[in-house]
C-alpha cells in the first residue's frame, strides 16, 4: 500500500503544478520561464536600438546646427510643437520621463489602470518620440523611458504568459524596469540599486532572482552588441583624503541644493504657476510647447551650442580634464532640461543631470585649487543627480560603474548622502515619489488640485483643470 499512496501523492501533486504553475516539471513554468528570458533580452535589444536610434538623432541635428546654427529657431519650436500634439492624440502616457509611470504601475491594482501606463503601445511611443525629441535638439535623454520601455515589455508578456498573482507581475514590472537602467548606462549593479532603492523601497525575497535574471540577461544582450564599454569613459583620478574632503562638502552640499531645487521647480509648475501661464499649459499645449522650443533655441545658441541634446559629449569632455567647455555651462543646462522638462514631450532626466552636475563641478573646482579638477567634476556628477532623485545608492553606483573608478568610492558616497540632506531641505518630497502619486491619484479618480499636472496621461480628453566609444550612447 505505501509504494500506491507514494504513487498517489506524485500525481496529485504534478496534477496541482499543472494547475497552478508551480513545480519544476510544470511546462508552465518553463513556459514562464522562457517568456521573463526572452522578454529580458527584448528589453537589452530594445536597448540597444534607442541608443543607435538617439545617436544618429543627435548627430543629424548638429550637423544641421553646424551648417546653419539659426536653424534651430525653426526646427524646435516646431519640433517641439510636433511630438507633443502625437503624444498626445496617439500615445497618451508616454510623456516625460517614464519612471514615474514605472513607479505608479506598481501602486495599481487595476488592469485597466496599469495599461495606461505600461504598454507596447506606449513603449513603442516613448523609443520614437524621445529619438524625434533628440534630433530636434531638446535636452532629454534616453535612460528614464528605457526604464519604462523596459516595464512595458514585461508587463506585456506577464499578461500573455498569464503569470498567476499580482506579486509575480510586480516583480516582472521591477525587473523589466531595472534591467533597463542596466541596459541603458551598462551598469548591472546600478539595475539591481535602482530596483530596491527607486522601484520597489524593500527588497522582496521573492522577486531578487527575477530582477538580477533581467538585469543580467538585458545586459548582456546589449553587451553583446555595443561592447564592453563604460558610458562617460574611464577617469583614473585618484585623491587623497586631505585633498578632497573640501571638495566632498561643498559638491554636496551645492549639488544637492541645486538638484532640489529643479525637483522642487518641476513640481511647483506642475501645481500650478499662476496667471497666463498656467492657462497656456493647461488650455494651449501644443502653443506652449512650441514656446519651449524656441526658449530652448535660445538658450543654445548663448550657449555656443552645447546645451542641445543629452549634454554626453560635454560631460565626457570635463570628465577627461578638459576646459573647452564654458563655464556657463552647468547653468544654461539646468535652463534648458527644465524647459523640456516642462514642455510635456517624452524623454529623461538622466544624462541631463549628470551633464549638469559635470558642469556644477567644474565651476566649484575654480574655488578648490588643491583638488584635482576631474575628482570636482565627478563630486559634482553624483551630487547633483543625488540632489535631483533623492536615491544617493542609485546615484552613487551609476558613476562608479560608468566612469570605472574605484579609487573615489569613498568620497562619492560621502558627496551622495551629503547631497540627499541638502536636497531634502528644499524638496522634502522625492520627485518621482510625487510624480508617481499624481500618475496614481488621475489614473483612479482622486486627482486633486494639489497633484502636479505635468505628472497627468497626456490625453485628448484631458479636461481644463505632465570602454568610451563613439557610437551610440
Amino acid at each position: 500500500m505505501e509504494p500506491t499512496n507514494l504513487g498517489s501523492r506524485l500525481r496529485r501533486h504534478y496534477r496541482r503544478a499543472l494547475r497552478t504553475g508551480y513545480g519544476l516539471v510544470a511546462p508552465q513554468v518553463w513556459l514562464r520561464r522562457l517568456v521573463f528570458w526572452g522578454g529580458a533580452i527584448g528589453v537589452g535589444l530594445a536597448a540597444t536600438g534607442f541608443a543607435i536610434s538617439g545617436y544618429y538623432a543627435d548627430e543629424l541635428f548638429r550637423s544641421a546646427v553646424e551648417h546653419n546654427q539659426w536653424l534651430v529657431l525653426a526646427i524646435m519650436p516646431a519640433g517641439l510643437a510636433g511630438i507633443t500634439y502625437v503624444t498626445r492624440r496617439i500615445f497618451p502616457g508616454s510623456q516625460g520621463s517614464g519612471i514615474p509611470q514605472a513607479i505608479a504601475a506598481l501602486q495599481v491594482f487595476d488592469d485597466q489602470a496599469r495599461n495606461k501606463l505600461l504598454s507596447l503601445r506606449i513603449a513603442g511611443g516613448k523609443l520614437l518620440l524621445t529619438t524625434c525629441a533628440l534630433m530636434c535638439g531638446a535636452t532629454v535623454g534616453r535612460e528614464g523611458p528605457t526604464v519604462q520601455i523596459g516595464a512595458s515589455i514585461m508587463h506585456a508578456l506577464g499578461r500573455y504568459a498569464r503569470f498567476p498573482s499580482h506579486e509575480l507581475e510586480r516583480g516582472l514590472i521591477i525587473a523589466g524596469a531595472s534591467a533597463g537602467v542596466a541596459a541603458a548606462f551598462n551598469t548591472p549593479l546600478a539595475g539591481v540599486v535602482f530596483a530596491i532603492e527607486e522601484l520597489s523601497r524593500s527588497f522582496e525575497a521573492r522577486t531578487n532572482g527575477i530582477v538580477l535574471t533581467g538585469v543580467i540577461f538585458a545586459g548582456v544582450t546589449a553587451v553583446a552588441i555595443l561592447g564592453n564599454y563604460t558610458y562617460f569613459g574611464a577617469t583614473n583620478v585618484s585623491v587623497k583624503f586631505s585633498q578632497v574632503w573640501m571638495a566632498v562638502l561643498a559638491c554636496g552640499a551645492a549639488g544637492g541644493l541645486a538638484g532640489g531645487l529643479f525637483a522642487r521647480m518641476v513640481l511647483a509648475a506642475g501645481r500650478g504657476l499662476g496667471g497666463r501661464l498656467q492657462h497656456w499649459m493647461r488650455q494651449r499645449p501644443i502653443g506652449f510647447a512650441a514656446l519651449c522650443g524656441l526658449v530652448l533655441a535660445l538658450i543654445g545658441i548663448a550657449s555656443g551650442n552645447t546645451t542641445y541634446g543629452t549634454g554626453y559629449d560635454e560631460a565626457r569632455l570635463l570628465l577627461s580634464g578638459s576646459h573647452d567647455v564654458p563655464a556657463s555651462f552647468g547653468l544654461l543646462k539646468f535652463a534648458a532640461t527644465l524647459v523640456s522638462f516642462l514642455s510635456g514631450i517624452p524623454g529623461g532626466i538622466f544624462a541631463p543631470s549628470l551633464s549638469i552636475g559635470a558642469g556644477l563641478g567644474a565651476n566649484l573646482a575654480t574655488l578648490l585649487p588643491t583638488t584635482p579638477f576631474s575628482a570636482c567634476v565627478l563630486l559634482g556628477v553624483v551630487a547633483y543627480f543625488t540632489g535631483v532623485v533623492q536615491a544617493p545608492l542609485t546615484a552613487f553606483i551609476i558613476v562608479m560603474e560608468m566612469t570605472a573608478n574605484h579609487d573615489m568610492v569613498f568620497p562619492l558616497m560621502a558627496t551622495a548622502l551629503i547631497a540627499q540632506g541638502a536636497s531634502r531641505a528644499v524638496c522634502p518630497e522625492p520627485l518621482y515619489k510625487a510624480l508617481a502619486a499624481a500618475f496614481v491619484a488621475r489614473i483612479t479618480g482622486t486627482a486633486s488640485a494639489s497633484e502636479p499636472a505635468l505628472a497627468a496621461p497626456a490625453s485628448p480628453d484631458d479636461s481644463p483643470a505632465q570602454e568610451t566609444y563613439g557610437g551610440p550612447r
